[in-house]
Protein backbone atom coordinates (compact mmCIF):
# COMPACT_ATOMS: atom_id res chain seq x y z
CA UNK A 1 0.00 0.00 0.00
CA UNK A 2 1.76 3.82 -1.27
CA UNK A 3 1.04 6.64 0.57
CA UNK A 4 -0.71 9.53 -1.76
CA UNK A 5 2.08 11.75 -2.21
CA UNK A 6 1.72 14.60 -0.40
CA UNK A 7 1.15 18.47 -1.94
CA UNK A 8 3.54 21.33 -1.57
CA UNK A 9 2.35 23.39 1.71
CA UNK A 10 3.01 26.65 1.24
CA UNK A 11 0.81 29.87 2.05
CA UNK A 12 -0.98 30.14 -1.18
CA UNK A 13 -2.34 26.28 -1.62
CA UNK A 14 -4.08 26.55 1.85
CA UNK A 15 -5.54 29.65 0.95
CA UNK A 16 -6.77 27.71 -2.17
CA UNK A 17 -7.49 24.59 -0.45
CA UNK A 18 -9.93 27.15 2.12
CA UNK A 19 -10.91 29.69 -0.01
CA UNK A 20 -14.01 27.51 -1.61
CA UNK A 21 -15.08 26.26 1.61
CA UNK A 22 -15.37 30.05 3.28
CA UNK A 23 -17.53 30.67 0.02
CA UNK A 24 -19.60 27.38 0.68
CA UNK A 25 -19.86 28.83 3.90
CA UNK A 26 -21.05 32.00 3.37
CA UNK A 27 -23.33 30.43 0.84
CA UNK A 28 -24.57 27.82 4.05
CA UNK A 29 -26.88 30.68 5.27
CA UNK A 30 -28.49 31.37 1.96
CA UNK A 31 -31.17 28.59 2.02
CA UNK A 32 -32.83 29.88 4.95
CA UNK A 33 -32.34 33.52 3.22
CA UNK A 34 -34.15 32.48 0.03
CA UNK A 35 -36.79 31.29 1.99
CA UNK A 36 -37.65 34.29 4.17
CA UNK A 37 -36.98 36.50 1.17
CA UNK A 38 -39.49 34.77 -1.40
CA UNK A 39 -42.44 34.09 2.26
CA UNK A 40 -41.81 37.55 2.89
CA UNK A 41 -43.01 39.44 -0.24
CA UNK A 42 -46.47 37.31 0.23
CA UNK A 43 -47.07 39.96 3.41
CA UNK A 44 -48.38 37.35 5.32
CA UNK A 45 -46.65 37.70 8.76
CA UNK A 46 -47.80 34.53 10.21
CA UNK A 47 -46.16 32.42 7.24
CA UNK A 48 -42.61 34.65 7.74
CA UNK A 49 -42.99 33.82 11.49
CA UNK A 50 -43.47 30.18 10.78
CA UNK A 51 -40.44 29.76 8.41
CA UNK A 52 -38.79 31.52 10.96
CA UNK A 53 -39.58 29.28 13.36
CA UNK A 54 -39.39 26.18 11.16
CA UNK A 55 -36.00 26.81 10.13
CA UNK A 56 -35.05 27.62 13.43
CA UNK A 57 -36.47 24.21 14.42
CA UNK A 58 -34.76 22.55 11.84
CA UNK A 59 -31.34 24.45 12.23
CA UNK A 60 -31.11 23.04 15.98
CA UNK A 61 -32.27 19.19 14.91
CA UNK A 62 -29.51 19.20 12.23
CA UNK A 63 -26.61 21.01 14.17
CA UNK A 64 -26.58 18.44 16.88
CA UNK A 65 -25.87 15.85 14.12
CA UNK A 66 -22.94 17.83 12.75
CA UNK A 67 -20.77 14.91 14.17
CA UNK A 68 -21.51 13.44 10.76
CA UNK A 69 -19.10 15.74 9.01
CA UNK A 70 -16.28 16.18 11.48
CA UNK A 71 -15.90 12.57 12.08
CA UNK A 72 -15.90 11.76 8.65
CA UNK A 73 -13.46 14.12 7.20
CA UNK A 74 -11.30 13.30 9.48
CA UNK A 75 -11.08 9.22 9.28
CA UNK A 76 -11.34 10.14 5.19
CA UNK A 77 -8.59 12.17 5.60
CA UNK A 78 -5.76 9.75 7.25
CA UNK A 79 -7.18 6.51 5.22
CA UNK A 80 -6.28 8.73 2.37
CA UNK A 81 -3.04 9.74 3.22
CA UNK A 82 -2.41 6.49 4.16
CA UNK A 83 -3.66 5.10 0.76
CA UNK A 84 -5.86 3.08 1.78
CA UNK A 85 -8.68 3.83 -1.09
CA UNK A 86 -10.67 1.00 0.03
CA UNK A 87 -10.91 2.58 3.96
CA UNK A 88 -11.80 6.07 2.40
CA UNK A 89 -14.65 4.22 0.54
CA UNK A 90 -15.69 2.43 3.80
CA UNK A 91 -15.10 5.52 6.40
CA UNK A 92 -17.80 7.12 3.13
CA UNK A 93 -19.88 4.18 3.52
CA UNK A 94 -20.32 3.87 7.34
CA UNK A 95 -21.20 7.61 7.47
CA UNK A 96 -23.48 7.92 4.72
CA UNK A 97 -25.38 4.70 6.43
CA UNK A 98 -25.34 6.08 9.73
CA UNK A 99 -26.37 10.00 8.21
CA UNK A 100 -29.29 8.27 6.37
CA UNK A 101 -30.24 5.91 9.54
CA UNK A 102 -30.57 9.27 11.88
CA UNK A 103 -32.70 10.95 9.37
CA UNK A 104 -35.11 7.74 9.27
CA UNK A 105 -35.03 7.93 13.12
CA UNK A 106 -36.04 11.86 12.58
CA UNK A 107 -39.08 11.23 10.32
CA UNK A 108 -40.21 8.19 12.56
CA UNK A 109 -39.69 10.56 15.58
CA UNK A 110 -41.24 13.62 13.79
CA UNK A 111 -44.15 14.62 15.97
CA UNK A 112 -43.21 13.94 19.19
CA UNK A 113 -39.53 16.47 18.38
CA UNK A 114 -42.43 19.15 16.35
CA UNK A 115 -44.60 19.26 19.42
CA UNK A 116 -41.74 19.42 22.07
CA UNK A 117 -40.84 22.26 20.16
CA UNK A 118 -43.65 24.24 19.62
CA UNK A 119 -44.15 23.89 23.20
CA UNK A 120 -41.06 25.37 23.89
CA UNK A 121 -41.00 28.00 21.52
CA UNK A 122 -44.31 29.24 22.28
CA UNK A 123 -45.46 30.91 19.01
CA UNK A 124 -49.08 32.09 17.72
CA UNK A 125 -52.08 29.12 17.23
CA UNK A 126 -51.94 30.40 13.40
CA UNK A 127 -48.06 30.64 13.17
CA UNK A 128 -48.11 27.35 15.15
CA UNK A 129 -50.46 25.79 12.24
CA UNK A 130 -48.63 26.63 9.46
CA UNK A 131 -45.19 25.26 11.35
CA UNK A 132 -46.59 22.37 11.21
CA UNK A 133 -47.54 22.45 7.60
CA UNK A 134 -43.64 23.22 7.08
CA UNK A 135 -42.09 20.46 9.32
CA UNK A 136 -44.47 17.63 8.13
CA UNK A 137 -43.28 18.30 4.63
CA UNK A 138 -39.63 19.05 4.83
CA UNK A 139 -38.69 16.35 7.45
CA UNK A 140 -39.21 13.72 4.60
CA UNK A 141 -35.91 15.27 3.38
CA UNK A 142 -33.95 14.23 6.91
CA UNK A 143 -32.16 11.37 5.40
CA UNK A 144 -31.02 13.17 2.42
CA UNK A 145 -29.68 16.15 4.55
CA UNK A 146 -27.41 14.29 7.03
CA UNK A 147 -25.84 11.86 4.45
CA UNK A 148 -25.23 14.85 2.88
CA UNK A 149 -22.79 15.93 5.63
CA UNK A 150 -21.51 12.48 4.79
CA UNK A 151 -20.66 13.70 1.41
CA UNK A 152 -19.32 17.23 2.61
CA UNK A 153 -16.77 15.61 5.10
CA UNK A 154 -15.44 13.15 2.50
CA UNK A 155 -15.06 15.73 0.13
CA UNK A 156 -13.31 18.29 2.37
CA UNK A 157 -11.11 14.68 3.69
CA UNK A 158 -10.18 14.65 -0.10
CA UNK A 159 -9.59 17.99 -0.26
CA UNK A 160 -12.01 18.76 -2.74
CA UNK A 161 -12.91 21.84 -1.70
CA UNK A 162 -14.41 23.06 -5.09
CA UNK A 163 -17.33 20.54 -5.42
CA UNK A 164 -18.14 21.38 -2.26
CA UNK A 165 -18.62 24.47 -3.39
CA UNK A 166 -20.78 23.87 -6.43
CA UNK A 167 -22.93 21.78 -4.24
CA UNK A 168 -24.07 24.49 -2.26
CA UNK A 169 -24.55 26.53 -5.34
CA UNK A 170 -26.61 23.82 -6.21
CA UNK A 171 -28.52 23.57 -3.49
CA UNK A 172 -29.16 27.43 -3.39
CA UNK A 173 -29.90 28.01 -6.52
CA UNK A 174 -32.68 24.49 -7.28
CA UNK A 175 -34.48 26.14 -3.50
CA UNK A 176 -34.72 29.78 -5.23
CA UNK A 177 -36.11 28.97 -8.51
CA UNK A 178 -38.69 26.44 -6.81
CA UNK A 179 -39.37 28.70 -4.24
CA UNK A 180 -40.29 31.30 -6.77
CA UNK A 181 -42.01 28.64 -9.05
CA UNK A 182 -43.94 27.28 -5.73
CA UNK A 183 -45.07 30.59 -3.85
CA UNK A 184 -45.01 33.03 -6.52
CA UNK A 185 -46.19 31.21 -9.26
CA UNK A 186 -48.48 28.56 -7.50
CA UNK A 187 -49.28 30.42 -4.60
CA UNK A 188 -48.66 27.36 -2.48
CA UNK A 189 -47.20 29.98 0.57
CA UNK A 190 -44.94 27.73 3.34
CA UNK A 191 -46.25 24.88 1.60
CA UNK A 192 -44.20 25.64 -1.36
CA UNK A 193 -40.83 26.73 0.39
CA UNK A 194 -40.97 23.38 1.85
CA UNK A 195 -41.60 21.36 -0.75
CA UNK A 196 -38.62 23.80 -2.72
CA UNK A 197 -36.37 22.64 0.22
CA UNK A 198 -37.09 19.09 0.59
CA UNK A 199 -36.57 18.70 -3.53
CA UNK A 200 -33.23 21.01 -3.16
CA UNK A 201 -31.87 18.63 -0.23
CA UNK A 202 -32.95 15.72 -2.11
CA UNK A 203 -31.46 17.29 -5.38
CA UNK A 204 -28.16 18.12 -3.58
CA UNK A 205 -27.77 14.55 -2.00
CA UNK A 206 -27.99 12.92 -4.89
CA UNK A 207 -25.84 15.47 -7.24
CA UNK A 208 -23.56 15.25 -4.03
CA UNK A 209 -23.55 11.16 -3.99
CA UNK A 210 -22.72 11.38 -7.90
CA UNK A 211 -19.42 13.35 -7.70
CA UNK A 212 -18.19 11.18 -4.45
CA UNK A 213 -19.00 8.32 -6.54
CA UNK A 214 -17.07 9.72 -9.68
CA UNK A 215 -13.39 10.52 -7.25
CA UNK A 216 -13.86 7.09 -5.14
CA UNK A 217 -15.15 4.32 -7.46
CA UNK A 218 -11.79 1.85 -7.99
CA UNK A 219 -11.86 0.60 -11.72
CA UNK A 220 -11.48 -3.45 -10.54
CA UNK A 221 -13.19 -3.82 -7.68
CA UNK A 222 -16.80 -3.20 -5.99
CA UNK A 223 -17.23 0.31 -4.55
CA UNK A 224 -17.46 -1.22 -1.23
CA UNK A 225 -16.25 -4.20 0.84
CA UNK A 226 -18.53 -5.27 3.24
CA UNK A 227 -16.18 -6.59 5.19
CA UNK A 228 -14.35 -3.80 5.46
CA UNK A 229 -17.15 -1.30 5.84
CA UNK A 230 -18.89 -3.46 8.44
CA UNK A 231 -15.89 -3.87 10.84
CA UNK A 232 -16.72 -4.14 14.37
CA UNK A 233 -13.78 -2.08 15.29
CA UNK A 234 -13.86 0.75 12.68
CA UNK A 235 -18.12 0.65 13.48
CA UNK A 236 -16.98 1.51 17.44
CA UNK A 237 -14.43 3.80 16.69
CA UNK A 238 -16.80 5.71 14.59
CA UNK A 239 -19.30 5.61 17.21
CA UNK A 240 -17.03 6.85 20.03
CA UNK A 241 -15.70 9.86 17.73
CA UNK A 242 -19.23 10.64 16.92
CA UNK A 243 -20.43 10.98 20.04
CA UNK A 244 -17.42 12.87 21.34
CA UNK A 245 -17.77 15.23 18.65
CA UNK A 246 -21.84 15.54 19.68
CA UNK A 247 -20.86 16.33 23.35
CA UNK A 248 -17.96 18.85 22.32
CA UNK A 249 -20.61 20.18 20.44
CA UNK A 250 -23.74 20.19 22.95
CA UNK A 251 -21.10 22.20 25.59
CA UNK A 252 -20.07 24.83 22.89
CA UNK A 253 -24.21 25.66 22.86
CA UNK A 254 -24.12 25.48 26.27
CA UNK A 255 -21.49 28.26 26.38
CA UNK A 256 -23.21 30.59 23.57
CA UNK A 257 -26.81 29.98 25.43
CA UNK A 258 -25.50 30.59 28.85
CA UNK A 259 -23.79 34.11 27.12
CA UNK A 260 -27.19 34.91 25.61
CA UNK A 261 -29.38 34.01 28.59
CA UNK A 262 -26.86 36.49 31.22
CA UNK A 263 -27.11 38.92 28.51
CA UNK A 264 -30.90 38.87 28.65
CA UNK A 265 -30.76 39.57 32.23
CA UNK A 266 -29.54 42.93 31.23
CA UNK A 267 -32.51 44.21 29.18
CA UNK A 268 -34.24 43.63 25.65
CA UNK A 269 -31.49 46.32 24.29
CA UNK A 270 -28.53 45.12 25.81
CA UNK A 271 -29.26 41.38 24.84
CA UNK A 272 -30.49 43.21 21.16
CA UNK A 273 -26.54 45.17 20.75
CA UNK A 274 -25.38 41.52 22.17
CA UNK A 275 -27.05 39.74 19.45
CA UNK A 276 -25.56 42.23 16.54
CA UNK A 277 -22.10 41.82 18.13
CA UNK A 278 -22.30 38.32 17.68
CA UNK A 279 -23.43 38.84 14.43
CA UNK A 280 -19.48 40.26 13.74
CA UNK A 281 -18.64 37.10 15.52
CA UNK A 282 -20.41 34.82 13.17
CA UNK A 283 -19.10 36.27 9.92
CA UNK A 284 -15.62 36.15 10.89
CA UNK A 285 -15.91 32.51 11.88
CA UNK A 286 -16.92 31.96 8.06
CA UNK A 287 -13.54 32.93 7.84
CA UNK A 288 -11.47 31.31 10.55
CA UNK A 289 -14.01 27.47 10.08
CA UNK A 290 -12.60 27.74 6.00
CA UNK A 291 -8.80 26.89 7.32
CA UNK A 292 -9.72 24.72 10.10
CA UNK A 293 -11.32 23.05 7.44
CA UNK A 294 -8.89 22.87 5.52
CA UNK A 295 -6.50 21.84 8.05
CA UNK A 296 -8.97 18.80 9.19
CA UNK A 297 -7.92 17.18 5.78
CA UNK A 298 -4.23 17.91 5.80
CA UNK A 299 -3.89 16.74 9.51
CA UNK A 300 -5.83 13.82 8.80
CA UNK A 301 -3.40 12.79 5.60
CA UNK A 302 -0.41 13.42 7.82
CA UNK A 303 -1.45 10.65 10.11
CA UNK A 304 -2.65 8.60 8.02
CA UNK A 305 0.97 9.16 6.28
CA UNK A 306 2.87 8.92 9.54
CA UNK A 307 4.52 12.10 8.32
CA UNK A 308 5.16 14.22 11.55
CA UNK A 309 7.78 16.90 9.73
CA UNK A 310 4.33 17.53 6.53
CA UNK A 311 2.05 17.52 9.96
CA UNK A 312 4.54 20.57 11.70
CA UNK A 313 4.59 21.84 8.33
CA UNK A 314 0.84 22.42 7.78
CA UNK A 315 0.17 23.37 11.45
CA UNK A 316 2.89 26.00 11.53
CA UNK A 317 1.83 27.41 8.06
CA UNK A 318 -2.34 27.37 8.30
CA UNK A 319 -1.80 28.98 11.52
CA UNK A 320 0.45 31.70 10.63
CA UNK A 321 -2.43 32.50 7.58
CA UNK A 322 -5.55 32.31 10.25
CA UNK A 323 -3.51 34.47 12.84
CA UNK A 324 -3.31 37.48 9.92
CA UNK A 325 -7.03 36.66 9.20
CA UNK A 326 -7.75 36.84 12.99
CA UNK A 327 -6.19 40.71 13.06
CA UNK A 328 -7.11 41.93 9.92
CA UNK A 329 -11.13 40.80 10.98
CA UNK A 330 -10.44 42.59 14.29
CA UNK A 331 -9.24 45.72 12.58
CA UNK A 332 -12.56 45.64 10.36
CA UNK A 333 -14.56 45.12 13.67
CA UNK A 334 -12.72 48.16 15.45
CA UNK A 335 -12.82 50.47 12.02
CA UNK A 336 -16.03 49.31 10.81
CA UNK A 337 -18.06 47.88 13.47
CA UNK A 338 -20.06 50.99 13.76
CA UNK A 339 -20.93 51.09 10.44
CA UNK A 340 -22.59 47.48 10.42
CA UNK A 341 -24.03 47.79 13.88
CA UNK A 342 -26.03 50.97 11.94
CA UNK A 343 -26.77 49.07 9.09
CA UNK A 344 -28.23 46.58 11.32
CA UNK A 345 -30.49 48.36 13.32
CA UNK A 346 -31.48 51.87 13.33
CA UNK A 347 -32.74 52.27 16.91
CA UNK A 348 -30.27 55.01 18.86
CA UNK A 349 -30.15 53.13 21.92
CA UNK A 350 -28.64 49.84 20.45
CA UNK A 351 -26.39 51.01 18.27
CA UNK A 352 -24.86 53.16 21.38
CA UNK A 353 -24.95 50.18 23.59
CA UNK A 354 -23.28 48.09 20.61
CA UNK A 355 -20.59 50.63 20.38
CA UNK A 356 -19.57 50.38 24.09
CA UNK A 357 -18.76 46.44 23.35
CA UNK A 358 -17.85 46.36 19.95
CA UNK A 359 -14.29 46.11 21.50
CA UNK A 360 -14.89 43.02 23.05
CA UNK A 361 -16.03 41.28 20.18
CA UNK A 362 -13.39 42.38 17.73
CA UNK A 363 -10.62 40.46 20.86
CA UNK A 364 -13.21 37.62 20.76
CA UNK A 365 -12.14 37.17 16.91
CA UNK A 366 -8.54 37.92 17.16
CA UNK A 367 -8.52 35.22 20.50
CA UNK A 368 -10.65 32.50 18.66
CA UNK A 369 -8.75 31.67 15.53
CA UNK A 370 -6.30 29.63 18.17
CA UNK A 371 -9.48 27.54 19.31
CA UNK A 372 -10.63 27.53 15.60
CA UNK A 373 -7.12 25.86 14.28
CA UNK A 374 -7.05 23.62 17.38
CA UNK A 375 -10.33 22.15 16.42
CA UNK A 376 -9.42 21.64 12.78
CA UNK A 377 -6.00 19.83 13.76
CA UNK A 378 -7.77 17.35 16.64
CA UNK A 379 -10.83 16.63 14.39
CA UNK A 380 -8.80 15.75 11.11
CA UNK A 381 -6.69 13.65 13.41
CA UNK A 382 -9.86 12.48 15.05
CA UNK A 383 -8.52 13.02 18.78
CA UNK A 384 -12.45 13.39 19.88
CA UNK A 385 -11.73 12.58 23.30
CA UNK A 386 -9.38 15.65 24.28
CA UNK A 387 -11.96 17.92 22.19
CA UNK A 388 -15.02 16.83 24.65
CA UNK A 389 -12.96 17.28 27.39
CA UNK A 390 -11.40 20.71 26.39
CA UNK A 391 -14.82 21.85 25.55
CA UNK A 392 -16.37 21.07 28.79
CA UNK A 393 -13.40 22.53 31.03
CA UNK A 394 -13.86 25.88 28.95
CA UNK A 395 -17.31 25.50 29.89
CA UNK A 396 -17.19 25.66 33.24
CA UNK A 397 -14.36 28.42 33.39
CA UNK A 398 -16.51 30.27 31.80
CA UNK A 399 -19.66 29.64 34.10
CA UNK A 400 -17.21 30.53 36.92
CA UNK A 401 -15.55 33.69 35.41
CA UNK A 402 -19.22 35.20 34.49
CA UNK A 403 -20.42 34.76 38.40
CA UNK A 404 -17.15 36.20 39.41
CA UNK A 405 -17.43 39.28 36.98
CA UNK A 406 -20.90 40.13 35.96
CA UNK A 407 -21.84 41.52 39.66
CA UNK A 408 -19.44 43.91 39.32
CA UNK A 409 -19.11 44.23 35.47
CA UNK A 410 -22.72 43.32 34.27
CA UNK A 411 -22.62 43.19 30.77
CA UNK A 412 -18.66 44.39 30.52
CA UNK A 413 -17.95 41.10 33.03
CA UNK A 414 -19.88 39.15 30.58
CA UNK A 415 -18.21 39.74 27.14
CA UNK A 416 -14.54 39.42 29.37
CA UNK A 417 -15.63 36.40 30.55
CA UNK A 418 -16.66 35.42 27.08
CA UNK A 419 -13.52 36.18 26.11
CA UNK A 420 -11.78 34.33 28.39
CA UNK A 421 -14.13 31.11 27.30
CA UNK A 422 -12.59 31.36 24.01
CA UNK A 423 -9.20 31.51 25.33
CA UNK A 424 -9.95 28.70 27.87
CA UNK A 425 -10.65 26.17 24.79
CA UNK A 426 -7.74 27.19 23.46
CA UNK A 427 -5.58 26.28 26.25
CA UNK A 428 -7.44 23.23 27.33
CA UNK A 429 -7.21 22.06 23.59
CA UNK A 430 -3.36 22.83 23.43
CA UNK A 431 -2.72 20.91 26.30
CA UNK A 432 -3.07 17.88 24.63
CA UNK A 433 -1.68 19.15 21.55
CA UNK A 434 2.19 17.29 22.01
CA UNK A 435 0.49 14.53 23.35
CA UNK A 436 -1.20 14.33 20.07
CA UNK A 437 1.89 15.44 17.57
CA UNK A 438 3.62 12.43 19.52
CA UNK A 439 1.05 9.91 18.40
CA UNK A 440 1.57 10.90 14.35
CA UNK A 441 4.54 8.44 13.94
Amino acid sequence: MNNHPHPAITHSYIIHLAAPIILANMAAPLLGLVDTAVIGHTGDASALGAIALGSLVFNFVYWAFGFLRMGTTGFTAQAFGAGDYTEVRAAFGRAFLLGSGIGLLLIIAQYPIIHGALWLLDGSETVETQVKTYWDIRIWAAPATLASYAIMGTLIGLGKTRQLLWLQLFLNAINLLLDVLFVTGFDWGVRGIAWGTLIAEWSCACAGLIVVLKHLHPKNEHFWQWKRLLNRTAICNTLNTNIDIMLRTLFLLAGFAFFANQGARFGDTTLAANHILLQFISFSAFFLDGFAFAVESLVGKAKGARNRDFFDKVVAISTQIAAGTAVLLMLIILLGGVTGVAALTSVTDIQAEAKNFLPYAAIYVLASFVAFQLDGIFIGATYSRAMRNASFYALIIFVASAVLLIPEGNNHGLWIAFVIYVIARAIALGIYLPELRRNIT
